[in-house]
């Protein structure tokens, strides 16, 4: 993979520490701020919102600059707000930042999808996407429990002080390393669809059905990770020193899932997908049935992450395949459908806590909408299985005086 690809997962890494952080932060925001634990909980899916309608938008933005130049301003702005939200004694105020900040996060992954998918080349998409998430991942390994701890001692604001303090050297590497435009196997910017045509290209039903199925896959994902730290410390037992822990083993197997799926996603993705899937939707119930038991816990968390960001990874890449004719767009619907889950899993989860159906729900609820996928996918294979089948060879009886065939004619 070429060097470019690994510092823009740098900037990943500050960006997924700031999404993902709040899992670890939730208590203490609401405590602070003097909301609910569901209300807190909405700080995530406000964020993803704000990916889901920035994605495309700032992808769209984006084709009037250098590829470098709008990765730059995106994480300067991205920057900003974590100093501002750091700031703030206004939940109100928090939340707008939350969605600025997700506008920001949506146009530079959009951007550095497509970035790093040109510069590994027209085969290598699958490896290149886990090489970018790779910073996703190692946020959820290093950065997110890292957050939680920075919470548990200096409280939750030390930790957005933190992440704007990362994007610092990850706007210097950019800047060195990036190139200022389009790779050159991008070919010429007038010859670049333009964006009607990109739109066009994005309504094959191959893209639409894998957008979807990643929506629901990473709703499931966001449905429990946003409240692991009350599960953990209200249902596990365990003590609010073991949620860095927990968010950790999260994150190795994050990474696991991320490393393994890059190896596979480019030549047996269906496999990869079937089997991945059918795991997590088992992993999510058994989750909820021995949530009380902190052995499973833990051994749960790092299957499930692992799990959880293989398929995530896996579904991304099939995006930028199918969306080959629409090289600026597919990062940002790719983004987009991913976030309709990052938003979709909180609230589902959210809830079922408000419901009073207790923190084991949204463990539940992350198995529901792996199931839905599931049906949805296989109805989809099935479909198009049915759809390639060669027709059954009918026996003709011209000729034939059996069976009440005709006679032949003379």
């Amino acid at each position: 993979m070429p060097f470019a690809i690994h510092l823009l997962g740098l900037a990943v890494f500050a960006q997924g520490t700031s999404e993902f952080m709040l899992s670890g932060l939730v208590s203490g925001i609401a405590g602070d701020l003097g909301v609910s634990i569901p209300a807190a909980g909405h700080l995530t899916s406000a964020f993803a919102v704000g990916m889901v309608v920035g994605a495309p938008l700032m992808a769209i933005l984006s084709r009037r600059f250098s590829r470098r130049g709008a990765l730059l301003a995106f994480l300067v702005t991205f920057l900003a707000v974590h100093v501002a939200g750091a700031l703030t004694t206004s939940f109100a105020v928090l939340l707008a930042t939350r969605v600025v900040g997700a506008l920001a996060n949506a146009g530079f992954l959009a951007v550095a999808l497509i970035t790093a998918a040109d510069l590994a080349g027209p085969h290598a998409k699958g490896r290149a996407t886990s090489a970018l998430l790779g910073g996703v991942t190692v946020a959820c390994v290093a950065g997110v429990p890292a957050g939680a701890l920075l919470g548990e001692v200096w409280g939750w604001r030390s930790a957005f002080w933190a992440v704007a303090l990362l994007s610092l050297p990850a706007l210097a590497a950019i800047a060195w390393a990036v190139p200022a435009g389009p790779p050159d196997t991008a070919g010429p910017d007038d010859a670049r669809p333009s964006v009607l045509g990109e739109l066009r290209a994005l309504r094959s039903p191959r893209l639409r059905l894998t957008l979807l199925l990643g929506a629901l896959v990473n709703g499931a994902t966001f449905c429990t990770f946003t409240y692991l730290e009350p599960l953990v410390t209200r249902v596990t037992g365990l003590g609010s020193g073991w949620v860095p822990v927990v968010l950790a083993l999260f994150g190795i197997g994050s990474f696991a899932g991320v490393s393994l799926a890059g190896r596979v996603a480019d030549v047996r993705p269906l496999p990869l997908l079937v089997g991945g899937s059918c795991a997590l939707l088992g992993g999510w119930a058994l989750f909820a049935v021995t949530a009380a038991h902190p052995a499973a816990t833990v051994v749960l968390v790092l299957v499930l992450g692992a799990l959880s960001f293989g398929v995530g990874a896996t579904l991304i890449s099939q995006v930028l395949y199918a969306a080959s004719e629409a090289p600026t767009l597919a990062g940002g619907f790719a983004t987009a459908a991913f976030n309709v889950g990052g938003a979709l899993g909180p609230w589902c989860g959210g809830l079922v806590l408000s419901a009073g159906l207790g923190h084991r729900a949204p463990v539940w609820v992350s198995a529901l909408l792996v199931g839905v996928a599931l049906a949805v996918g296989g109805t989809a294979l099935a479909r198009r299985r049915r759809a390639t089948a060669p027709a059954p060879s009918v026996p003709s009886f011209r000729g034939s005086g059996r069976c009440g065939g005709a006679p032949p004619r003379p």
